[in-house]
């Protein structure tokens, strides 16, 4: 009989936990966030710059806020994350275990372009929502077209190549720059597909592209490259680089004294790692992306992001990082509930409010964003955009 009691009264006392629970509105079933990005390998300076930080931040907030709200109560986050070691058939294995195994309610895209085209079979096959926010492809309309659930936010690579080659146009006119250009580029999915449209469009603007080379991911001496590009004599040199090249390759441009009015290298130039690194010789220095310094919401994610992370954001894809994360949790409490086809729908229908501004997908695809940053007076700003407010005035370059 005191078996039975013990057991009653249990039961009951369970019963009790969760009516108050519901009541509370708030819910004890966690919800699992499933992200696989690179913590090894060759891109895990970026991932740990851009990707990782603004998830976690993310994760962070929501859970302070409550959890997610959904029409059944509060939902807080648990984060599963997982490294990838910058390899592509690792990313894809990484996805299909979170979701087989680990069973996520959420999954984010990886960081890479890359990775993220190695990885779309994986979402749609899952049925998981793909808000990508660091891939850059003109395969955008074939993409959209075989995945319904895949969204980009950089654009494509035609738009985004033509923000640095607008600006060599615009000094070329002016007779501030000649017309001999050096391009080189990491053999990556990136590099690859930017240089292939580049070359195209520096044709077409009616520029000498006197050096033209590409180098594989993960070199780590770019001398040989730098000094290809200066002994062909350029004015001016396009990098469509990653972080570690970036880096090496502006480090390598400055001790060979490598002097260029126009001196552009692609992800990782907004890295606050970048004008740590070089000072005041990043002065000048164009790159992928740039902010509005303007932007009082910018403003502010930049200082939670210090706070939360103890180091700034970089001045480009970190903000787009978390634009897609705010885009996710507006579209999941909007539909209130897991129900990956009706949050699809809605994040395809509907516009969003986000750090960088409002955001409203176009067959799939974001229109507005930052293409080209300047490093001006310590601080790394949007001098070009498609359809973004607050551009600031380009600058000249510093003499190395």
């Amino acid at each position: 009989m005191i078996g039975k009691m013990s057991k009653w009264l249990t039961v009951v006392a369970a019963a009790a936990i969760l009516v108050m629970s519901l009541n509370s509105g708030v819910s004890a079933h966690e919800l699992k966030v499933g992200a696989s990005a690179p913590k090894s390998g060759p891109l895990v300076g970026g991932a740990v710059v851009t990707h990782w930080p603004n998830i976690r931040l993310w994760v962070e907030q929501v859970n302070a806020r409550g959890g997610l709200k959904l029409s059944d109560g509060s939902h807080k986050l648990k984060l599963i994350e997982l490294d990838d070691a910058t390899n592509p058939g690792t990313a894809i294995a990484n996805h299909e275990r979170l979701v087989t195994q680990d069973k996520v309610d959420i999954l984010l895209a990886p960081y890479g372009t890359g990775f993220n085209l190695a990885t779309a079979a994986i979402f749609d096959k899952y049925g998981f929502p793909q808000i990508t926010s660091t891939a850059i492809t003109d395969k955008i309309p074939d993409l959209t077209s075989r995945f319904p659930g895949i969204f980009f936010t950089l654009g494509t690579t035609t738009a985004f190549s033509q923000g640095p080659i607008d600006i060599l146009t615009k000094m070329r006119d002016a007779g501030e720059i000649g017309n001999r250009v050096a391009m080189v580029n990491v053999a990556d999915a990136f590099g690859i597909e930017m240089a292939v449209v580049a070359r195209d469009e520096l044709k077409k603007a009616g520029f000498e592209v006197v050096y033209d080379t590409s180098y594989p991911l993960g070199t780590q001496d770019l001398a040989p490259v730098i000094k290809g590009a200066q002994d062909s004599k350029p004015d001016a040199f396009l990098a469509w680089s990653y972080p570690p090249d970036t880096f090496g390759l502006t480090e390598q441009a400055q001790i060979a004294q490598f002097n260029v009015d126009f001196f552009y290298t692609a992800v990782a130039t907004a890295f606050p790692g970048f004008g740590g690194r070089f000072g005041a010789a990043t002065e000048g220095i164009l790159g992928a992306g740039g902010i509005n310094p303007g932007n009082a919401a910018m403003l502010d994610y930049i200082k939670a992001h210090k706070e939360s992370q103890n180091v700034a954001p970089d001045s480009w894809a970190s903000g787009m990082v978390y634009a897609t994360l705010q885009i996710l949790e507006q579209a999941i409490e909007a539909v209130g509930k897991i129900d990956n086809p009706a949050i699809i729908k809605y994040i395809d229908t509907n516009s969003f409010d986000t750090v960088v501004g409002t955001i409203t997908f176009k067959d799939q695809n974001n229109e507005k964003f930052w293409t080209v940053g300047q490093w001006q007076d310590g601080v790394f700003v949007g001098v070009n955009s498609e359809g973004r407010p607050g551009a600031q005035t380009i600058i000249p370059k510093a003499t190395w």
